[in-house]
């Protein structure tokens, strides 16, 4: 499992970094990237990683996806500290060691732990709870902080 974070890690990362040049900045106060992506401005900050995984109920509709989708991303556009996101479905696994079990993979990064428990506390993640624990069945959470 540990190298599956690691292998996810990094591919967020080469993600952020390769993601469209013309829309890449560098920051002059950090060793981050920022980029323009739909409008929203994002920074990987490598200081904590929180790595979330949905699996769905049986049964669950084209729809009940499409609630999932709109309610993570007002979520997301409303969180006042996570700093990057990515949103994932697992592509078909083509080797033993890769698990495509799941439904959603959800990736933020933080500037701090305080930062990512009070996002714990945000009203816009308690209402995408509220309006989404029905979808699925299980949920796993890897948190990382950088190497030192």
């Amino acid at each position: 499992m540990k190298r599956l974070f690691a292998v996810i890690f990094l591919l967020l990362m080469c993600y952020v970094s390769c993601n469209n040049t013309s829309n890449v900045e560098k920051s002059n106060s950090k060793d981050t990237i920022t980029s323009k992506n739909s409008d929203i401005y994002t920074t990987f900050d490598p200081t904590y990683a929180h790595v979330v995984y949905f699996w769905f109920k049986e049964g669950t509709t084209q729809n009940d996806r499409a609630l999932f989708e709109k309610s993570l991303l007002t979520f997301l556009n409303k969180s006042k500290y996570a700093k990057t996101n990515f949103i994932g479905t697992p592509p078909r696994a083509t080797r033993d060691v890769v698990d495509d079990s799941f439904t959603y993979n959800l990736i933020l990064s933080f500037d701090s732990a305080q930062a990512q428990e009070a996002y714990q506390d945000e009203p816009a993640h308690k209402v995408f709870i509220d309006e989404c624990a029905h979808l699925w069945e299980k949920v796993i959470v890897y948190d990382a902080t950088q190497m030192q």
